[in-house]
């Protein structure tokens, strides 16, 4: 299959890049001007115009430029759309990059690939926290900005179901190589640090990124409903349950480092102000307070079985040892405790 990824040389773009390569595909990403291309390493991209069978070609563009668009989606039977804001002190940028670049790629996906099947990356956060594991008849119910532009996109995506065949993914908390989202709290162990926020602990679903990309490519090649949608997730866990398991197996002691709910609050404020002033993205955030602090993250995966065959392999524990091996090759995290 012909197949476009937007955001490919993300932390999950970069690994299912690596997959559907790797399964023969013929591969197409959509990758910004100038955009960072580390987690890409190793593949065999050249320029567009220089495309030939085994290699990936590169289209640079922006969705915000919907002349950029038109000729990675001519020709593609599937598109996989990863690109998009995981966090920002501003809901309006996360409203313009989530929701309304998914309008101008589904605008555009109409008009050249309207045969295409069209795999949206959503969020848990599209539903809302919740502790009982909702299934997808749980209406939308986000809690932060996030989340919202998340259902939006949702929404967005769905009213072009009559004219793309739309499958939409909703993945839990995500973990493996690659990842800078969760970096955070191996640098805490690595301190010999161990949160414990007020009020939890909190369930929260888990998955790694390589089963994430089996359920990504799952949904690329199903001709199922147009509007169809999933959860993927594998294992639940706590934040100081995973904080633990990565203590293991750093073999570092770790101090109990309570955080009452308004100093996180606090915190939090102050490093999406120290943001909006630096330009600089800080590990602490807005959006990942409002998640640290719901009474949960879970989801069922029943239905992605089912229907999809999604079978993921990968325990969290497997997946703290892929990240850590990862980190410490990448130097992201020390090799030596301090």
């Amino acid at each position: 299959m012909k197949i476009l990824i937007t955001g490919a040389n993300g932390f999950i773009g970069s690994a299912l890049t690596r997959r559907l390569h790797q399964a023969g595909h013929d591969v197409r990403v959509l990758i910004r001007p100038g955009a960072n291309r580390r987690l890409l390493g190793g593949l065999s991209l050249v320029p567009a115009a220089q495309a030939e069978p085994g290699k990936i070609a590169v289209f640079e563009g922006e969705l915000t430029r919907p002349n950029t668009l038109a000729a990675p989606l001519t020709g593609a039977e599937a598109v996989i759309h990863l690109a998009g804001l995981r966090r920002s002190p501003s809901r309006n940028e996360l409203f313009a990059v989530n929701a309304e670049g998914t309008r101008a790629l589904c605008t555009a996906a109409a008009e050249f690939s309207p045969q295409c099947r069209f795999v949206l990356c959503s969020s848990l956060t599209a539903v809302g926290p919740s502790c009982d594991f909702p299934d997808e008849s749980a209406p939308l119910n986000p809690q932060d900005w996030y989340g919202e532009s998340k259902a939006e996109a949702e929404a967005i995506a769905r009213s072009f179901s009559d004219k793309l065949s739309i499958a939409i993914a909703r993945p839990s908390r995500v973990v493996g190589p690659g990842d800078r989202e969760n970096l955070a709290f191996f640098k805490l162990v690595q301190k010999g640090l161990r949160l414990s926020i007020g009020g939890g602990p909190r369930p929260m679903s888990t998955l790694d990124v390589d089963d994430l990309t089996a359920g990504f490519q799952l949904m690329a090649e199903r001709r199922g409903p147009s509007g169809e949608t999933f959860f993927l997730s594998r294992d639940t866990t706590t934040l100081e349950a995973l904080m633990d398991e990565i203590a293991r197996q750093m073999d570092r002691r770790t101090i109990r480092l309570p955080i009452p709910v308004p100093v996180l609050r606090l915190l939090a404020s102050g490093a999406d102000a120290a943001t909006r002033l630096t330009g600089r993205r800080l590990p602490l955030n807005r959006k990942l307070a409002q998640q640290l602090l719901a009474p949960g993250w879970t989801c069922s995966i029943v239905r992605a079985r089912e229907v999809l065959g999604f079978d993921p392999q990968i325990s969290l524990s497997q997946s703290v040892t892929r990240s850590l091996v990862w980190y410490r090759e990448q130097r992201w995290l020390p090799t030596k405790a301090v």
